[in-house]
């Protein structure tokens, strides 16, 4: 795991100079792994430390916390996945008031010149930051000549002719566009958690079901997915429903998951789980019997049977 400081203060002696990259990084998408690996490169031509500047919360729950969009990524996995990028560290500010009204060359000064000592910053090009989002790429260049840095500008990153970003990949998950959510992360989409109370679970999985907690992050659309669940090192497929579950009455939210090539597995409610969603098989439906729901389920687990065989 690579250093997380989560404040000026942390940063250790000696830890300067650096070549640094800000923002929210949600996702950790092919557009932000672009930049961060120009930040790598760059830090290692001149024998510097390579940084990723995140905040937490991200700023727009700590503004606007009523229209904040649901967040890709979670903070631990969002720092597990900029730690993969090949930086040296990550500097974690926390976003309060304080940050909230500090002018941006204040900014400048204070992070970037004097805590880190930057000598590179990478950035796209709609990148704002200070009070009120202040400044841009134009005050940005000018306090780099000011204080002595370069500042490196980065063009959109485009994927099958779809431009990358973060709020599109949201856009896409939302839908249950799990294929374009794919092409713009580099990866699946993937929700970090534990199961739920119940449902079986105890000291050991004995059924070939799994409810997911409650989860502050974006979850897809409603609908069936095909999806992998892994629980420690073991790895499964499976069929996942993300909805109420109409057929049974009132309506109850749960992203629930059938494991396919099931066999029991150490989990109680602690236990870290990760969730894949490899792709939409069809959206939530209210079924006129229990019974018609299971034959549906077992059509919807031959095509995800249908789809592990070809993705071999």
């Amino acid at each position: 795991m690579i250093p997380i400081y989560r404040s000026i203060q942390e940063i250790p002696a000696g830890f300067c100079p650096s070549v640094a990259a800000i923002g929210n990084f949600d996702g950790v998408h092919l557009g932000h792994q672009e930049i961060l690996s120009s930040v790598v490169a760059e830090a290692r031509l001149l024998g510097a430390r390579s940084v990723a500047i995140t905040f937490s919360p991200h700023p727009e729950q700590f503004l606007r916390p009523e229209k904040a969009p649901k967040l890709l990524t979670l903070m631990d996995e969002r720092k597990r996945l900029l730690g993969m990028t090949g930086i040296d560290a990550v500097l974690e500010l926390p976003f309060d008031a304080d940050l909230a009204v500090l002018p941006a060359r204040e900014f400048v000064r204070q992070i970037l010149a004097e805590a880190l000592g930057v000598r590179g910053l990478h950035e796209g090009g709609n990148f704002r930051f200070g009070h009120r989002a202040e400044a841009g790429m134009a005050e940005l260049v000018k306090f780099g000549e000011e204080f002595g840095f370069s500042v490196h500008k980065h063009e959109p990153v485009h994927v099958h002719g779809l431009e990358v970003s973060s709020s599109a990949i949201r856009t896409l998950v939302t839908v249950g566009d799990m294929t374009r959510a794919r092409w713009m992360l580099g990866r699946p989409f993937s929700v970090h958690s534990t199961p739920a109370k119940g449902r079986g679970i105890g000291t050991r999985l004995l059924v070939p079901t799994v409810n997911l907690a409650s989860y502050e992050g974006l979850l897809p659309g409603f609908g069936v997915y095909v999806t992998r669940l892994t629980v420690g090192s073991r790895r499964f497929q499976a069929v996942t429903n993300v909805g109420n579950r109409p057929t049974f009455g009132e309506a109850s939210f749960a992203v629930e998951s059938h494991i396919r090539d099931f066999e029991p597995v150490d989990l109680d409610e602690t236990t870290p789980i990760e969730l894949e969603f490899l792709l939409r098989l069809r959206g939530e439906i209210e079924w006129p019997s229990p019974e018609a729901l299971k034959a549906q389920i077992f059509k919807d687990v031959a095509k995800a049977k249908r789809y592990f065989r070809l993705v071999k």
